[in-house]
């Protein structure tokens, strides 16, 4: 999917067909994010008036790279994640045998069906902090992108949280759930906290230059 172009990928995102669906939406989100992020940072490295903050901005630019391309990945991988449980379901259960080697085929695919969102969600918010030194010390001609950058990136922690906490509620391995549902909880707070804290940092800058 990752090799579509832009139109390609949105005509199949609206089709009738399943995938790609939310979670391949949100892994793009957050490539996206880190994207715009590394080109703020590309943005900034080699003028005169950040030179400051030169290295900090050269630090920046291959992880939020690697992000990227892991996240690309992730589109696909998303719409894939799920065909372990969809297999499962169209195995035989005539016998108690079938019926029971069925449900632990379907709960395995349901781990698995929770494994990559929540990845892509871990992936997405580790864009936060380099979008904050974006805001923070990056170009002040692109710090909208870095605002873009920042708003992409809590939007695909959310987005992909959403997949996980729809699959734990058929997951039956309740130390599982529980330790994944906290998991989840954790990383959705400390993406929205930190989300308002950059957008507020970009408030009180804009007031300065006024």
């Amino acid at each position: 999917m990752k090799n579509m172009t832009i139109e390609q990928f949105a005509m199949q995102t609206a089709s009738n067909e399943p995938v790609p669906g939310g979670g391949s939406i949100s892994a793009l989100a957050g490539a996206l994010a880190a994207a715009l992020t590394e080109m703020v940072a590309g943005l900034t490295i080699g003028k005169k008036k950040y030179v400051e903050a030169e290295e900090e901005m050269k630090a920046a630019v291959e992880p939020m790279h690697n992000i990227c391309q892991q996240l690309l990945v992730d589109i696909e991988r998303d719409s894939q994640s799920f065909d372990l449980y969809m297999q499962a379901l169209g195995l035989p259960k005539e016998t108690e045998e079938e019926k029971a080697a069925r449900t632990e085929a379907m709960q395995n695919g349901l781990k698995a069906a929770v494994a990559v969102p929540l990845s892509v969600a871990k992936a997405s918010y580790e864009v936060l902090p380099y979008a904050e030194l974006m805001v923070a010390k990056g170009n002040k001609t692109a710090v909208t992108d870095a605002l873009v950058a920042t708003m992409m990136a809590r939007t695909a922690v959310l987005g992909a949280l959403f997949n996980v906490k729809i699959n734990l509620l058929s997951i039956k391995d309740q130390e599982f759930v529980q330790a994944t549902s906290k998991e989840v909880e954790a990383l959705e707070k400390k993406a929205i906290e930190h989300e308002q804290k950059i957008l507020a940092m970009a408030e009180v800058s804009q007031s300065v230059v006024k």
